[in-house]
């Protein structure tokens, strides 16, 4: 029995040898190694070492004779500095009777006629039961080829993280850069802008220096729109422009760009156009300066290269819906000078022009279009250009906005109930006033129209004659014919002052708002009409009929305002601003002592402060941080209101991190910081 046993064991192990023999055979064609073979005895000394005659060629020998069967044949030929790791490898795998060790080892050998060559051997000893080593097989592949790629892949991929870092590093450095000249060009721009608007509110001026400070207003204004464009370039190329995701009143937005756009048309004899194709909701999820600030530069553009005479035209058109996702397409066509065939590629190449004496003739930088492109992209959005050498040129925007839960009226500080308004829309065009009728339906108000100005007052003569007034009634400016302000005078001769009137125009009214408000005129509104404008313009109609005498207002008069800044000029010009609406000014000539001043004082004694940010002691963040954590009772709640000449977005989240309420950019216009002051006072 136990011979029998230990024949059937000795023909497991020949079948076992024979089956890894074919699949080394097999893995030794495909690979194109060589192979080799260590016979051990039963007591685990080794017997015999066979090189195949492919192992011997690889390494330069042909000759069977001139490299003999023996193991130091082989390990005289390793590398100094790879012998003993190898050999500890291959002592190792056949000490290991587990059998679990496999020989997978690199090294580099000497050949005959090449040198050094590096060489992979992988290989496994068949072991009897007891786990004494039978046969050591392997296979050996010349791998000197892929480690030169790889050490040739490792350079380039230093010398490549290298170049990274070096433009990192300079990337940070140009930010810094531009940062800092930001602001060091910003400072002396708020003394030209500040002393400006100083020198216009002076009643005494004459026309002439009138028109020279108007002059300078403009050029400053100019030159840090120039500023502003360069800063966001920056931003796009380091990555570091970010795309907001808040709700916004789409019709606002709109309204605010109609606004600009059709007082640069009226002002240049060009007729302007903003039509709305589909439901376009008054309220979106994105973000509307980016939005703003993309149409403005498309639009501005069409302004500035239209003749006098010509036409630019705005269309949104309400694509697709899905989920709630909505995209939207926005159209803006002109009738100017058009763009060559050859340069049409080029266009949103940064400070490109088609002609360079354009630059000096429309003022244009070259950055508009490229940041315009940039800010399309960042929303995941697509922009398309068409033109024709002087035939005029289109520009398409697509871009996909969240659509908002929230509707008009939600948050109406008047309880309105729109389904029993009835409302009256007075325009020569018919396409207007269907899409007056579709838009106030949608809030389900009544909504009856008429194509002129003498049907209007006829309908509303006899609705009067009924005691059936219009809720609200809409009136366009220009109509052949009898116009608005007539229309409204008359109107106001048969009705009286108690049904509020809106006159709806596309371009500026401020030459005409003196007569139209005399003439019975509420309020104005831009073109086109959004439901959210109705009801907001009917609430501020509403509020004027029947004024709240509980709501509060700020007066300003007498408020004390501790402002740290501690460039001379820019406080003494800061303090003459604020004199201008009678406050008290005490001033801090940095961080810190602004700090100790408000702590020396007792809680209320100031109203707000005014905060620089770069100050010498101590920076504007900390002195805000250090006045937030302090134990005054009012450390908490005063305003703290950021003049700063830094204009970047992670700036702006500095401060909100720092506790400041405001972030309010250099040059500071003084309209803008007197209704913040009143905006955080009232609350």
């Amino acid at each position: 029995m136990e011979h029998s046993t230990e024949t059937g064991e000795s023909d497991a192990l020949y079948v076992q040898l024979q089956n890894e023999a074919a699949s080394l055979n097999t893995i030794h064609e495909m690979l194109g190694s060589g192979k080799w073979t260590m016979d051990f005895d039963e007591s685990g000394v080794m017997t015999r070492v066979n090189w195949s005659d492919e192992f011997r060629r690889m390494l330069g020998y042909h000759d069977q004779y001139d490299f003999p069967d023996v193991l130091e044949s082989w390990s005289n030929l390793l590398h100094p500095e790879d012998k003993e790791r190898v050999l500890n490898e291959f002592n190792e795998t056949i000490a290991d009777y587990s059998g679990q060790k496999t020989y997978d080892v690199e090294y580099r050998l000497l050949t005959k006629n090449r040198g050094y060559r590096w060489y992979r051997a992988v290989g496994k000893p068949t072991r009897r039961p007891d786990g004494s080593p039978i046969t050591y097989v392997g296979v050996f592949l010349d791998i000197t080829d892929q480690k030169e790629m790889m050490s040739k892949l490792a350079h380039q991929q230093e010398s490549l993280n290298a170049a990274l870092r070096e433009a990192n590093q300079a990337n940070k450095a140009k930010t810094a850069f531009l940062s800092n000249m930001s602001h060091e060009i910003r400072t002396p721009m708020n003394a030209i802008i500040g002393l400006n608007n100083i020198a216009l509110n002076d009643p005494t001026i004459s026309a002439q220096t009138r028109e020279y400070l108007e002059k300078i207003g403009t050029s400053a204004h100019h030159l840090l729109g120039i500023i502003n464009d360069i800063l966001d370039m920056s931003r796009i190329e380091s990555g570091r422009m970010i795309i907001k995701s808040e709700e916004f009143s789409f019709a606002k937005m709109i309204e605010q760009v109609n606004t600009i756009v059709s007082g640069q048309c009226n002002d240049k004899g060009l007729q302007y156009d903003c039509r709305t194709v589909g439901k376009i909701e008054d309220y979106y999820i994105g973000d509307d300066m980016k939005l703003r600030q993309m149409l403005i530069n498309i639009l501005g553009n069409a302004v500035k290269f239209t003749p006098e005479g010509g036409t630019v035209s705005f269309i949104i058109e309400d694509v697709k819906r899905f989920n709630d996702q909505a995209t939207l397409r926005f159209i803006i066509r002109d009738t100017g000078i058009g763009i060559s065939k050859d340069f049409l590629p080029h266009i949103f190449d940064a400070f490109s022009q088609e002609d360079s004496s354009l630059t000096s003739k429309f003022g244009s930088t070259g950055l508009g279009l490229p940041i315009t492109k940039s800010i399309v992209e960042l929303m995941n959005g697509r922009i398309e250009v068409e033109s024709e050498k002087g035939e005029g040129t289109t520009f398409t925007v697509t871009v996909t906005l969240t659509q908002a839960d929230r509707t008009v009226g939600e948050t109406d500080e008047f309880e309105l109930h729109p389904h029993e308004m009835n409302v009256l829309v007075i325009d020569d065009d018919r396409i207007a006033c269907d899409h007056a009728q579709l838009v106030l339906s949608h809030l389900g108000i009544t909504c009856e129209t008429v194509l002129s100005g003498e049907e209007a007052v006829e309908m509303v003569r006899i609705r009067h004659t009924r005691r059936e007034d219009f809720n609200l009634i809409l009136v366009d400016w220009k109509m052949p014919g009898m116009d608005g302000v007539e229309t409204t005078r008359q109107i106001r001769s048969i009705v009286g002052d108690d049904t509020p009137i809106i006159i709806l125009t596309s371009y500026t009214w401020e030459d005409i708002e003196g007569e139209a408000r005399e003439a019975g005129v509420d309020t104005f509104a831009s073109k086109p009409l959004f439901a959210g404008t109705v009801m907001d313009e009917f609430r501020a109609a509403f509020r004027k009929k029947n004024p709240n005498p509980t709501r509060p207002v700020v007066d300003l008069k007498d408020r004390r305002i501790l402002l740290a800044e501690d460039v001379e000029v820019n406080a003494e010009i800061m303090m003459m601003v604020l004199s201008l609406r009678d406050m008290v000014v005490e001033h801090a000539q940095n961080g810190k002592i602004a700090v100790k001043m408000y702590q020396d004082h007792e809680p209320g004694y100031y109203d707000a402060i005014l905060m620089d940010m770069r100050m010498p002691e101590m920076d504007g963040l900390e002195a805000t941080r250090t006045i937030r954590a302090s134990d005054q009772v009012d450390a908490k709640t005063i305003p703290i209101i950021a003049l700063t000449a830094n204009a970047f977005d992670e700036d702006v989240q500095r401060s909100m991190q720092a506790g400041l309420n405001a972030h309010l950019s250099k040059p500071v216009e003084p309209d803008l910081l007197f209704e913040t002051l009143e905006e955080l006072l009232a609350e």
